[in-house]
């Protein structure tokens, strides 16, 4: 058993893309091997700006030797069928075994170097790669079958044990060296083997694992800011890509001018991270420090302090942007910046944006006059809905694009707009996602609710209905928004009709499900027709489920399938009333009493709103059911009580319809 180095060494590899690279690379690895009856005891994958690599543990120096049985036709059959099986095979006739009339054939292939295999699959593997984007270059890139890489490939390392194992593709030749840092190492690196690999890149300042990196970079960021008295706010995906666009991560601490902390802090941070690729930090008090750390890619012989002076002036040109934008905005009120809004389409067949902020406008002001929205008043739900969307026009939203609803909320403010309003404008696309926060304030309610409602309304109105994984207009998004806003705040509305409303449901199951209820039963339900209260129907079904986990509603259920399916096997759809011609049987007799009060009651029970007092109803129908059942013969031979009891039955079937409908309840 022995180790197999590879690394595929080009210039940079977009951050973004490493780490996916890296796990493409040792699953497409693996396969390719698979395919030879080779399997690695593991595989350490690595990658860097500029290398994917890989170690291949405890490889066999060759394949074993495999035997197949193959059966053929028969020894009758036509020729053209003998034919077709020994092409398939590749032997002749003669080759071939007969057992009682059949042709089999033993085809033996024996062990392959291991060698020869890797020479076969890496070269696959690099053709295969699927790397979001790539290029070809020089002179082969003249054709459409040139090689294809994220980067140009510029050198390969192929080491089985310490032998190279030969292979090249596109002129580029496996060998056994690579190069260090870029600034830090000179010349070419001799790797020997898998062991040493690691270990002669570290000594020329790379560092190959990109979890070393990341390590590396979050303890020594939260070094530098501790020792200022700061703290690093967690960015797991900003230190992923600071290790991705690093070799030999050196996090260094800057500062900035603090009047620059005028400007709302979260374009601070925007301003940081997303332009800039830095760190944030706070201070003691929990507040946004004055303050950054910077990611270099080498270890300067001035500690870094150029380092920092040149990425402070960079800064201090972006903040300076940011103020002028901040400053610039707040000279127009939102009513005048809103007016712009009818420059820009929302959609073809909808119109305008200021079309958009009309709907919302007119609804969010009658979930409020309606009640809809508690203690919401309708002049400050239709003022923010008027309001909600006039950042988009903005400087600072037009650089910042994720600051929308944000930068609003701070202009509302800023203008002397009342509170209420602010924080709707502010808050108004909540929740994004699962987990983010729901509003709560009545007119972020009001609104948040209006905006995604119109949004859903009209694009099921032009039949833009999210097919399959394509979602274009973030519907299910909005419908689980409007999912959580109403279940959150017990808001008592119809939420839609028609092919909306099976949509709804169908995000009810998804958003439900993490809540450990049953789809089937929210089927149950909803098959009913008519319920769009969706907080009326989740309390219908979580009483359903409570009930049907116990013994009576395990048994009821049961009961009611055996019922279900003697009336669909009869063809009875609607229950007739039941009229006794002769003396019934006491199960029989048990049952239309027991029918008589748990109907009515169940019904009442359902009107109020009392669901556990349905379910409860309708428990008390197990044991006649039960009795019934194994006493009394439903399809008697006398005519009369044969429709007597299918009515019966028919009657069972509606009264637990009363609640849901157990014919799409599993189990």
């Amino acid at each position: 058993m022995t180790d197999f180095l590879l690394e595929l060494r080009c210039e940079e590899i977009p951050a973004r893309m490493q780490l996916k690279a890296s796990d493409d690379l040792a699953r497409l690895f693996t396969e390719e091997l698979a395919k030879a009856g080779l399997k690695p005891a593991s595989i350490d994958s690595f990658v860097t700006p500029r290398r994917l690599a890989l170690i291949a543990r405890d490889l066999p120096l060759e394949t074993a030797a495999v035997s197949e049985e193959f059966k053929g036709p028969r020894t009758s059959a036509p020729a053209q069928a003998l034919e077709g099986f020994l092409r398939k095979t590749g032997l002749t006739q003669d080759q071939l075994e007969d057992r009682d009339g059949v042709w089999f054939a033993v085809v033996n292939k024996p062990g392959r170097a291991t060698t020869d295999v890797l020479a076969e699959a890496v070269p696959a593997v690099i053709r295969a790669f699927p790397w979001p984007k790539s290029m070809r270059w020089g002179a082969a890139s003249a054709t459409t079958e040139s090689l294809r890489w994220v980067r140009p490939l510029q050198g390969i390392i192929a080491l089985l044990g310490g032998e190279i194992v030969p292979l090249s593709i596109e002129g580029i030749e496996a060998g056994r060296e690579t190069v260090g840092h870029r600034f830090h190492s000179t010349g070419a690196i001799r790797i020997d083997g898998a062991d040493d690999y690691a270990d002669k890149l570290r000594a020329a300042y790379v560092i190959v694992s990109h979890q070393e990196r990341q390590a590396i970079i979050e303890a020594k960021a939260s070094e530098a800011a501790a020792a200022k008295g700061y703290s690093v706010i967690e960015d797991k995906g900003l230190v992923a890509e600071n290790a991705g666009l690093t070799e030999w991560p050196v996090p260094l601490l800057g500062d900035f001018d603090p009047e620059f902390l005028e400007v709302p802090p979260e374009v601070i941070q925007l301003t940081l991270r997303i332009n800039q690729k830095y760190f944030v930090l706070r201070d003691a008090a929990g507040k946004l420090a004055p303050a950054f750390i910077c990611t270099a890619n080498i270890e300067a012989k001035d500690g870094g302090v150029a380092i920092v002076a040149g990425n402070r002036k960079v800064l201090a040109a972006r903040l300076s942007d940011a103020r002028f934008f901040w400053q610039q905005d707040r000279k127009t009120p939102l009513a005048e910046q809103a007016k712009k809004l009818g420059r820009i389409t929302f959609h073809e067949k909808l119109g305008t944006v200021a079309d958009k902020v009309e709907r919302v406008a007119k609804l969010a002001e009658w979930l409020a006059s309606e009640g809809i929205v508690p203690n919401c008043d309708p002049a400050l739900a239709r003022q923010a809905a008027e309001l909600c969307k006039a950042d988009l026009v903005t400087e600072m939203v037009g650089e910042f694009p994720e600051l929308q609803g944000v930068m609003g909320g701070y202009y509302a403010r800023a203008e002397g707009l009342p509170d209420a309003v602010a924080d709707a404008i502010r808050d108004h696309y909540k929740p994004v996602g699962q987990g983010d926060d729901v509003p709560t304030a009545p007119v972020t309610v009001a609104v948040s609710l209006a905006d995604k409602l119109d949004t859903l309304r009209s694009f099921f109105g032009i039949d833009e209905k999210p097919t399959g994984s394509r979602d274009p207009f973030a519907l299910r998004r909005a419908a689980l928004g409007v999912i959580q806003i109403v279940t959150a705040n017990g808001l008592r509305m119809p939420v839609a009709e028609g092919d909306l409303l099976d949509f709804f449901a169908d995000r009810l199951k998804v958003q439900q499900k993490e809540a450990g209820v049953r789809h089937d039963l929210i089927d149950a339900v909803f098959a009913l027709g008519g319920e769009d209260d969706l907080v009326r129907l989740l309390a219908r079904v979580k009483a359903l489920q409570s009930f049907v986990a116990t013994d009576d509603g395990a048994n009821l259920l049961a009961g009611y399938k055996r019922a279900a399916n003697i009336l669909k096997k009869e063809g009875v759809e609607q229950a007739e009333a039941i009229s006794l011609s002769y003396e019934p049987e006491k199960a029989e007799a048990d049952l239309i009493a027991a029918l008589d009060a748990a109907e009515p009651q169940a019904a009442q029970a359902v009107a109020a709103e009392e669901f556990e007092g349905a379910m409860a109803a309708l428990a008390t129908l197990r044991a006649p059911i039960d009795a019934f059942f194994e006493t009394v013969t439903v399809n008697d031979a006398d005519p009369a009580k044969r429709t007597t009891r299918l009515a019966l039955l028919a009657q069972v079937r509606d009264a637990v319809h009363n609640v849901a409908d157990f014919s799409k309840i599993t189990g």
